[in-house]
């Protein structure tokens, strides 16, 4: 071991957290390691010091540059592994992806969350109940939802749509239900137009991810819940650019004709499709 790396690790022995400590100065070593082994030059060193900054540059409020970065990387679905891999009862967990907007509108149950509908798609009723790991309804858990819109982006991202749209949360209700309504979401790429894109385009790997709906789920008394559902069938769900899809969170959808009862309930009156599909959760904080 190189005497700056020595240095370096033993700089940081002054932290009173030991968790904090053991995890700079393990990053401080493999860092130094990396570079050892690969003999870093300093015109790559100033590259990558330079990739990163720019990384940096692109993030804001609605755009996580970093967070595409450790996706594609897999470090994302690596962390959720090892946090998330043993608990087989709870709802499988996935990346959080870039495209998350906090203090969405809080929705009425079976709301829908479109709110520019441009090319007029059939309705889809999304529904189920939210569970603990005894199968018990879970009153009261808040339910964040985002997806893209028809053209494969998020509001956000896309300064054309409004911010709201195809975004919301809903409260479950007393048998731990919840229901919106939305359109089916579409296979996308993720950006292209920054540092990421140009690591995949140097790498020669492809932009896009499976369609699929964001939830993020959070009850008193009840660990987070970060997840999506894919849609069945995708043909990018063997290919996902970010590593996310797991077999548990695949659905299929079925197309229905709209009942009185259905009507009465989720205020559809025509043809739709719908997903039923219920999430547990793990106890804790």
């Amino acid at each position: 071991m190189h005497d700056v790396t020595i240095s370096a690790i033993n700089s940081f022995e002054q932290i009173g957290d030991a968790r904090s400590k053991m995890l700079i100065q393990k990053l401080v070593k493999s860092i130094h390691d990396y570079v050892d082994e690969v003999e870093l030059t300093q015109s790559e060193w100033e590259m990558a010091i330079d990739f990163l900054t720019r990384t940096g540059q692109l993030c804001h409020e609605q755009r996580q540059e970093y967070i595409l970065l450790s996706d594609v990387l897999g470090v994302s679905m690596l962390v959720d592994e090892i946090n998330h891999s043993k608990n087989v009862e709870q709802t499988p967990s996935t990346v959080f992806g870039p495209f998350f907007i906090a203090n969405m509108p809080i929705r009425h149950y079976a709301d829908s969350i479109v709110e520019e509908n441009v090319n007029n798609e059939i309705p889809l009723l999304v529904k189920g109940k939210i569970l603990n790991q005894q199968g018990e309804a879970i009153v009261g858990a808040k339910i964040e939802v985002w997806q893209t819109a028809e053209n494969g982006m998020y509001s956000g991202q896309d300064p054309d749509q409004l911010l709201t749209n195809l975004r919301g949360a809903f409260i479950s209700q007393v048998q731990g239900e919840y229901a919106f309504k939305s359109i089916l979401p579409v296979s996308y790429q993720i950006p292209s137009d920054g540092t990421v894109g140009e690591l995949l385009n140097y790498s020669k790997r492809h932009f896009w991810r499976p369609a699929h709906i964001h939830f993020m789920i959070t009850a008193e008394g009840h660990q987070p819940l970060v997840t999506h559902l894919f849609i069945q069938d995708d043909e990018y769900l063997n290919g996902d650019a970010v590593f996310g899809v797991k077999d548990r969170l695949i659905v299929g959808f079925q197309q229905r004709n709209a009942s009185a009862e259905d009507q009465a309930k989720f205020a559809v009156d025509a043809n739709y499709n719908l997903i039923d599909y219920d999430f547990v959760l793990s106890e804790g904080e």
